[in-house]
């Protein structure tokens, strides 16, 4: 988890650092340096990469035997991994534009948000958003997964 979380959140807050190319302030939705410029792609596209990255590391170990457990072969995986992505990708992206309309109506739409600040907003939901789509898929994997059965030596006697 330290691998996908650490990067995430370095890359995720230099980017959107470099983002703003006049560190003064920033809005929600207006100008060229707007936050949901930043958060939405994030928001949308991390979930996404993260849950067929992790799909597939868990289902290559389970296929190359490193792990105990075997992944059932009724399993399509590659629509779960279709379905499971799209899906964290739209609530995510969804969560996030709901979340910036919700403070841009508490706020205002003229309220300026201090640019570096927000970098550091940017690189926590990103380390956030990596620890949550390490374990979601997963956990919706464990239910395609079963152990594998133990041979033992006085078995084969």
């Amino acid at each position: 988890m330290i691998i996908y979380v650490l990067p995430n959140v370095f890359f995720n807050f230099i980017i959107a650092y470099a983002s703003f190319n006049e560190l003064g302030y920033t809005h929600f939705f207006e100008g060229t340096q707007c936050l949901a410029r930043l958060t939405l792609p994030m928001a949308i596209f991390l979930p996404v990469v993260l849950t067929i990255d992790i799909i597939k590391r868990v289902t290559d170990a389970a296929s190359q035997n490193a792990i105990e457990f075997t992944v059932d072969d009724q399993l399509n995986l590659k629509k779960l991994m279709t379905k499971l992505s799209i899906l964290h990708g739209l609530i995510t992206g969804s969560l996030v534009l709901i979340s910036l309309l919700f403070a841009q109506y508490i706020l205002s739409e003229f309220y300026k948000l201090d640019a570096a600040a927000m970098a550091v907003l940017v690189g926590v939901l990103a380390g956030l958003l990596s620890v949550l789509f390490t374990y979601l898929p997963i956990m919706k994997l464990k239910r395609h997964l079963y152990r594998q059965p133990q041979i033992s030596a006085e078995t084969n006697n």
